[in-house]
């Protein structure tokens, strides 16, 4: 490492609305960011065909569409990309290390907006049919399943708010869960088991996600007490069996909450390390929308610009 090293004001971890809301209101202040986006840049709009609910577009846009939106606008206030992951990062001295394998960063500050990613059942149907019937998200497309019948798979207070969220639109929701016991509280449990709307088929799991190669048709149930096999026909899958924060990265560095999510001062995007701050879903598992994401990178940014004015750097 040079002597001459460049040292940056902000190195941003992670794409998606949250970081590139941070990269152009950064980038805006003339801090020059370089954001380290990864290898799978973008995030979860990645892999979200139609977004009707972000402010802006009135005839909905593309998740892709949105992210390469935002990428230009941050990339033409001068953001500078690094599309690789991140390795390891350093805070033990300043200036603060961000390694991209070999590569070594030095930066002033760091803005972590690493995102979440849904959990999955895991199976080869499920993936295949992934935004053509199955969804880990139902304020993002429970619209598109008006007058149908659809399932959510889980047994917490996520499953159970989509279940009731979903009756808005479908004709009916079966609630499917391995078991006969709910992590869910109380009073959602209650409030879902009360909606004429809602069905619950427990001790079941989901075997396949059937479909006519276009969409989902049905779903091949597997009793977990009796082994019996039945089938479902149904549009729609709503995987809620919770959301995995990223922050590997961070474990031991950073402080985080018991499901591993970046804990931050409330009110701000300070997390407990000084100049380190986190936006989006990588510490926000109670709204999880790309609006929310990109305010919380905003927020990010001029936390980030006026720490580094109070450090007169």
């Amino acid at each position: 490492m040079s002597e001459t090293q460049k040292i940056e004001n902000v190195i941003i971890v992670g794409s998606g609305p949250a970081g590139l809301t941070a990269a152009v209101y950064t980038a805006r202040a003339n801090l020059n960011p370089l954001m380290i986006e990864g290898e799978e840049a973008g995030g979860q709009l990645m892999i979200t065909t139609e977004v009707e609910n972000f402010p802006g577009f009135a005839h909905g846009v593309t998740g892709p569409e949105l992210v390469a939106v935002m990428r230009k606008q941050a990339e033409r206030f001068g953001t500078r990309y690094i599309t690789r992951n991140v390795t390891k990062v350093d805070t033990s001295s300043m200036p603060y290390k961000v390694h991209v394998g070999n590569e070594v960063h030095l930066t002033k500050s760091i803005i972590i907006s690493t995102g979440a990613s849904a959990k999955y059942i895991g199976l080869p149907s499920e993936k295949q049919y992934m935004n053509r019937g199955v969804s880990a998200c139902a304020t993002c497309d429970g619209a598109f399943f008006k007058n149908v019948e659809v399932a959510v798979v889980g047994g917490g207070d996520t499953a159970m708010e989509e279940a009731n969220f979903l009756t808005r639109f479908a004709t009916k929701v079966y609630v499917i869960h391995r078991s006969e016991n709910f992590k869910a509280s109380k009073i959602m449990l209650d409030r879902a088991k009360a909606n004429p709307k809602i069905e619950f088929i427990t001790n079941t799991v989901v075997e396949e996600v059937l479909g006519d190669g276009k969409s989902v048709t049905g779903l091949r149930l597997k009793s977990t007490t009796t082994g019996d096999v039945t089938t479902k026909n149904l549009q729609g899958l709503f995987v809620a069996i919770g959301h995995q924060p990223n922050t590997k990265l961070f474990h031991g560095l950073l402080e985080l909450n018991e499901v591993g999510y970046i804990k931050t001062k409330p009110g701000t995007t300070y997390t407990n390390i000084p100049g380190v701050f986190a936006a989006g879903d990588v510490q926000d598992a109670i709204y999880r929308q790309a609006i929310t994401a990109a305010g919380t990178g905003c927020m990010a940014a001029i936390d980030c610009e006026r720490w580094l004015e109070a450090q007169h750097a």
